[in-house]
């Protein structure tokens, strides 16, 4: 691990790319997350690796299957007008299993909208926005020290099952300044081997990287195979944090700079003898169903806070089923809900 250093999350982001071993990234700028960009812009050179700014956002994410076709550890980040142009690209990446990252530093839409943080892509993110049948690992952190660690994670994981992972976080955490403890770099000849990338094929069969499938069973067996890797993933690579939840009659659940305020607002409550908890989940996909379910049997009401007019709730709803009331916070249009708006509503429900 290096020393703590004050820094901000998108160049957090960046310098845990580097560290990962990311040896291609493509981009193009998009407030809120432009100084990722432009940090990898004068880093990567510095490490003798590829940087490109594409001509668009379509051009970046088909430029990452390339290179992450070729083996190489890739990356793009944008911001959420920016990672729904990537959508097609990021289908076609799932498809053909290519290993890859994608970030998104969310901000107000739906369209254009504005720069500030919001959680409107939690759909996006979870359900696949581009066609077929595909799912990417989400992680969402809630603080620059989880974003460094969940990039560098997300490359590992990526190159494990062989899927694109992103990183679910917005525009207040790619802003924000706190301090971060970097673990070290790794080397890139200790990267794992590709056995099925494209790198030449001299000596050994030909490789073939693509998502299409014309005639026969081939592509509903090439499904299969998708969900069996999915299977194993739902199964191994949950990740939550807890707060004072076994014996808590409200349970918050809430996640990203949205979970920051609910944890304020556990902290009071615990202090006033009122027992108030919080889950907070780490990935988006795969998400925390057996522990909200299970937590959900011994509390009275759950409430929900996004910034977002609601979307992780359905998720909420789908493992709580109907026996306990599921209350919604939500803030959209880049505005998010502060610690007094949750006291105000937990203190309703009480």
């Amino acid at each position: 691990m290096s020393k703590r250093v004050l820094m901000k999350g998108n160049e957090a982001m960046g310098e845990a790319a580097i560290r990962a071993g990311c040896e291609a990234y493509f981009g193009y700028p998009i407030t809120p997350q432009s100084e990722l960009t432009a940090y990898m812009s004068k880093k990567m050179i510095e490490e003798g690796r590829v940087f490109v700014q594409a001509e668009s956002e379509i051009a970046a994410i088909n430029m990452v299957y390339g290179a992450g076709a070729a083996g190489k550890r890739t990356m793009t980040s944008s911001s959420s007008p920016g990672v729904s142009l990537k959508q097609e690209g990021i289908s076609y990446i799932a498809g053909a299993q290519v290993p890859a990252i994608i970030i998104n530093v969310q901000r107000g839409g739906p369209g254009l909208g504005n720069i500030a943080p919001a959680q409107g892509d939690y759909f996006q993110s979870t359900r696949g926005g581009g066609n077929g049948d595909y799912r990417l690992i989400s992680l969402a952190p809630n603080s620059v020290q989880e974003m460094a660690d969940f990039v560098m994670d997300a490359f590992e994981l990526a190159d494990k099952y062989r899927v694109p992972a992103m990183i679910v976080a917005d525009g207040m955490l790619g802003q924000m300044m706190e301090p971060v403890e970097f673990r070290d770099p790794v080397s890139l000849d200790k990267l794992p081997q590709k056995g099925w990338a494209l790198t030449g094929k001299k000596g050994r069969d030909q490789n073939v990287v693509h998502s299409l499938s014309l005639g026969g069973t081939g592509l509903m067996e090439h499904n299969e195979k998708l969900k069996k890797v999915y299977e194993k993933i739902e199964k191994n690579e949950v990740k939550y944090e807890e707060t004072e939840t076994e014996d808590a009659d409200v349970l918050i659940i809430s996640y990203g700079s949205a979970s920051r305020a609910c944890i304020g607002a556990v902290r009071k409550f615990r202090k006033e003898g009122k027992k108030v908890g919080l889950i907070r989940p780490q990935t988006l996909w795969p998400f925390p169903f057996d522990i909200i379910e299970k937590r959900a049997k011994n509390t009275k009401k759950i409430l929900v806070v996004e910034m977002s007019l609601g979307q992780m709730i359905d998720d909420v709803k789908i493992a709580v089923g109907k026996e306990t009331p599921v209350e919604f916070l939500g803030k959209a249009g880049g505005w998010v809900p502060t610690r007094n708006d949750i006291i105000n509503k937990v203190n309703e429900i009480l």
